[in-house]
């Protein structure tokens, strides 16, 4: 039995995730190779190879002839008597061959042959790997910046974070451990080529799939997701189970589950509302934490109009319209956002095709207390009393 070769395989096959398989049809490749280099040709070599002992047999299948002309193809009867007395002429007599025999640069050519298969092979094991891992989270290191991108480590492989992929307010040091969202695995002649996001909305959802148990076992389903990367994310969710309350088991005890999510993209907010058929109350909860007092959407436009007190109009547009905007993507519909009193007074706006409740307003009133404290600083910045500066805010937003 050749001990250290199947040591050397089984090491191979344990670290590389090479199978044996593979190395022992590289070495027969080599094997036939070398053969090829130093006697010119190899169209009638065999080498076999035992899989258990690892020892193996090179072999010649040579044809008796009466006079040879080509002493690679063909043997005389004398020849081939030594090694087989009943052979005749006409018959094809196995010639050992002594790999001993070949020369140093038959041999060269021999190694290179299986030190190229294992590279071929390694790089396909670790493309199969992380194309597997295609549009997953994965946990990488910093490695180094390069000019405006940065190197990832992901273990086996190094991945790219474009320019273009990175959030403008994170700032990475080496060797600091972040997750990326993989957008592609291409393969190329020097290995895999790994792109990664830190700015897709697939990464947060990702994130909510890994530390939301209810959403791994699909009793919690993320239905749409509207992400401004670095500031705000807004997503959807809706639960399966009327038992399960969709947006609790996303926020965990005491915000457990959101705040570590929150800090692994440092620092980004992230709104989470239930979904609804009903696109009306889709997009009243797509607007929060603004109080609305009256939607009306057309589905077959995908337009809303909706209309909310005149004090919470900034609240609802939100800074440079962000909330507004992110609700638009969320849902899909074009909204048209009015204070009340812009919507009395807007031609085409009619007022009476609104649901609208005067005593149940009165008694529900609005909790000022609930508001998002970043919310009362754009309430702020834009103007608080909006019905007083309704010329300066914007009030349709397109998706």
């Amino acid at each position: 039995m050749n001990k250290e070769l199947m040591e050397a395989l089984e090491i191979l096959e344990r670290e590389k995730e090479i199978s044996k398989e593979t190395l022992f049809e590289a070495i027969e490749n080599s094997l036939i190779t070398a053969y090829r280099n130093h006697y010119g040709k190899a169209d009638n070599v065999k080498v076999e190879i035992d899989r258990e002992t690892c020892d193996y047999d090179c072999y010649a299948e040579k044809e008796v002839v009466e006079e040879v002309e080509d002493p690679v193809m063909q043997i005389s009867p004398e020849d081939a008597a030594e090694i087989n007395p009943a052979a005749k002429v006409g018959d094809i007599v196995r010639v050992e061959i002594r790999s001993k025999e070949f020369g140093r640069i038959a041999t060269q050519n021999a190694k290179s042959v299986i030190l190229q298969k294992i590279r071929e092979e390694e790089r396909s094991v670790i493309y199969n790997q992380y194309f597997e891992k295609e549009k997953d989270v994965v946990t990488g290191i910093v490695q180094r910046y390069m000019g405006k991108n940065i190197s990832i480590n992901l273990g086996k492989a190094d991945a790219i974070l474009n320019e273009n992929e990175q959030v403008r307010t994170e700032h990475f040091r080496p060797t600091e451990r972040i997750k990326v969202y993989i957008l592609e695995v291409r393969n190329t002649p020097k290995g895999p080529r790994i792109l990664v996001s830190r700015t897709h909305p697939e990464l947060v959802k990702r994130l909510f799939e890994s530390e939301v148990t209810e959403i791994k076992d699909g009793t919690v389903e993320i239905m749409s997701i509207a992400r401004e990367a670095g500031s705000r994310t807004k997503i959807a969710v809706r639960s399966n189970n009327p038992n399960v309350d969709a947006v609790g088991a996303c926020v965990g005890i005491n915000g457990a589950r959101v705040n570590s999510i929150v800090d692994e993209l440092c620092g980004e907010k992230i709104d989470i509302v239930n979904w609804d058929e009903n696109p009306g109350n889709l997009i009243q909860n797509a607007l929060s934490p603004a109080k609305i007092v009256a939607v009306f959407a057309d589905p077959d436009e995908k337009t809303a109009k909706v209309v909310v007190p005149d004090y919470q109009l900034s609240l609802a547009i939100g800074k440079e319209g962000q909330n507004a905007r992110l609700a638009a993507r969320l849902t899909g519909y074009k909204i048209d956002i009015k204070s009340e009193t812009q919507a009395k007074d807007a031609p085409g706006f009619r007022y009476e095709d609104y649901v609208y409740d005067d005593e149940e307003y009165d008694e529900e009133g609005y909790d000022e207390e609930g508001y998002d404290g970043e919310y009362e600083e754009d309430a702020d910045e834009n103007g608080a009393a909006a019905c007083e500066q309704e010329e300066a805010v914007e009030g349709e937003m397109e998706s």
